[in-house]
This record gives C-alpha cells, sequence and structure tokens, in this order.
C-alpha cells in the first residue's frame, strides 16, 4: 500500500491585508523555512492557496496561518498524498485572491448562504433547486454534479457576463460550488447583487463534500491545480464522464498538452497521451517548442522571473548583525 506521509492542503480567507508585499515576503521566507511548497496568492482582499508538505511541516503551516488575527478563521481542507504535490514555493501578489472581475464584492458582507456537505446533498435534489457549476469548462467537463447547470466559460472573469443566462432560475434556490469554496464567495454575492434572492453555496466545495459526505452524485473527477491534475471524490456512485480528446473513448485522464503554445486542459487517455508524446493534437506533437513528456500530462509553471529566495539574505544580515550586536 502506499505511503501517503505528505498533506496538500486547499484553503482561502478573505481579510483584509494592508501591506501585501511586506506579508508575502514574510509568508513565503516561513514556507522556505518550513519546507512548505505550492501556490499562493495574497491580496489586499486575503489570501488563496494550495501548498504541501509533511503532515508535521504542514501542521506547523496551518498553526502559522492561524496565529495571525486577520486568518484565524481559515479552514484548511487536508488530503493525503505519497510526496510533495509542488516542485517549488510560489508566493506572488495579485489584486484578487481570485481573478474574478466582481473587485467591489466582500463575502465578509454579503454573500451566499454556506450549506455544509450534508445540508447540500439533503437539498440537492429538491424540485425548486437548481445546482450550478460555477467553474471553467475544462474543470466541468471532468466532473460534475449530476444535473448541475454548467456555464461555458473558459476563466472565472467570464462569470459575471454569463449570468444573464440564468435569469429564469431567479424564483429557484440556486445551489453553486466550485472546487474549494472560493469561487462561489464571490458568485453567489453577485447573484445576490442581480436579484436572486435564495442563493447557497456548498462550503468548503467539492473537495471537502468528498471528504465529508462521500462525493454521493458528483460524477467524474475533480481537477486540481498541483501535479496530481485530478483527484477521485465518490465513493458512493462512482462515474466516469469525460472522454479521451483524441479517439472518443472513456478517460477521466487529464492532462496539459505538451505543446506550451496550446496548453489546453484536455481528458486523454494514456494509450493517445503516449502515442502523441502527451500532446493534443498531430501539430502539437510536432511544434518546435513540445515539452518532454513523462507520462502525467503535469508541467511545472514558468516562474517568470520570480524569486523564491527573495528576502532571504536580507533577513539572514539582520540576524548576523543582531547576533553581533549581543555578543
Amino acid at each position: 500500500m502506499e505511503n501517503k506521509d505528505y498533506n496538500v492542503l486547499l484553503y482561502y480567507c478573505y481579510a483584509q491585508i494592508e501591506d501585501p508585499e511586506a506579508y508575502r515576503e514574510e509568508h513565503h521566507l516561513f514556507c522556505i523555512e518550513n519546507n512548505i511548497r505550492g501556490r499562493i496568492i495574497v491580496s489586499p482582499e486575503g489570501l488563496n492557496g494550495t501548498v504541501s508538505g509533511t503532515e508535521k511541516d504542514c501542521q506547523k503551516y496551518m498553526d502559522y496561518v492561524h496565529s495571525d488575527p486577520r486568518f484565524a478563521k481559515t479552514e484548511f481542507k487536508i488530503d493525503t498524498h505519497a510526496g510533495h504535490a509542488f516542485a517549488k514555493i510560489h508566493v506572488r501578489v495579485k489584486p484578487e485572491i481570485v481573478h474574478s472581475s466582481l473587485r467591489h464584492l466582500d463575502p465578509n458582507v454579503r454573500t451566499g448562504k454556506h450549506l455544509e456537505p450534508e445540508e447540500f446533498k439533503a437539498l440537492k435534489d429538491q424540485d425548486d433547486v437548481v445546482i450550478l457549476d460555477v467553474r471553467s469548462n475544462y474543470e466541468h467537463e471532468l466532473g460534475r454534479f449530476k444535473n448541475a447547470i454548467t456555464l461555458d466559460i473558459d476563466n472565472f472573469r467570464d462569470f459575471p457576463e454569463k449570468v444573464k443566462e440564468l435569469e429564469h432560475f431567479k424564483n429557484k434556490k440556486v445551489l453553486t460550488y466550485c472546487t474549494g469554496g472560493i469561487k462561489c464567495e464571490k458568485a453567489s454575492a453577485f447573484l445576490l447583487e442581480q436579484g436572486f434572492d435564495d442563493v447557497y453555496q456548498l462550503h468548503g466545495g467539492i473537495i471537502k463534500y468528498g471528504m465529508e459526505a462521500g462525493g454521493e452524485d458528483f460524477e467524474g473527477k475533480c481537477y486540481v491545480f498541483d501535479n496530481r491534475i485530478a483527484v477521485d471524490v465518490n465513493k458512493v456512485n462512482p462515474k466516469v464522464i469525460s472522454k479521451c480528446h483524441v479517439c472518443g473513448t472513456e478517460s477521466d485522464r487529464m492532462v496539459n498538452c505538451a505543446n506550451p503554445v496550446c496548453n489546453e486542459h484536455l481528458p486523454i487517455c494514456e494509450k493517445c497521451g503516449w502515442e502523441l508524446e502527451g500532446a493534443c493534437s498531430v501539430e502539437c506533437k510536432d511544434h518546435p517548442e513540445k515539452r518532454p513528456y513523462d507520462g502525467t500530462g503535469y508541467y511545472q509553471k514558468n516562474t517568470n522571473g520570480y524569486n523564491p529566495y527573495k528576502g532571504l539574505i536580507r533577513k539572514q544580515d539582520k540576524e548576523k548583525t543582531k547576533n553581533i550586536i549581543h555578543e
């Protein structure tokens, strides 16, 4: 049996950060010093991250986040893994913790009613309910709740434009869901702003639903933003709903096209994956910039000049100076 002595943590917290740049530096240095890897966004509106580490290191990381009063309410979704789910640590400052084009909305002021997984499960099949997937196409094509309404969007920032297609559901209970809950905070708030009166959100998203409610009626796999790419959710009535982009056979094996210019997120079966060397087409296979394929279909993102050790030298110099003074 595979030894899963590492954890993967998925979390977010909407909280005001006065100096995101200063906090980014502090936060990423803590990650370096405690062997935490992953992708973290620091924004004036809060934190959003997926990180990995040993169980002990992840506990230290959660304690570190919770020790700051601004983030004391942060809820972590904890999964087990055989090793690090990331190759590096990136902590970046961005305008929003999820790119939504809805910066004027503060979920701490108004958002949809939070439903715990068992509450969501009990409510989702009622006649006056609509289940709304607020994720992007490549996510809901791999897996989604049975009977869910999906939107044709390539990015969450396109969500507001699509809401006008939902006008006929204004007399229904609208249950929104996403991977970990973060997109629903803004999506449900926007629905309320647009005149939808009875709006809910799955607290903790698909990941928490799988952990606490067995994942019943979630069909397919859940796309995740680390080197696992896709994870199982449903332990009750699992079903594969996606098909190989190349040959059309049933496949929930998600890859990023090996051609970085394309980089589409697509289900491709193992046979076609090897035949096309991780590409989604012959054209992409023959592209001069095609990345080497190792069978996973996961590629570390370009760092774009990001230096995770920025500030570390300065901190070490400060410590040396302090020691000299005390000596």
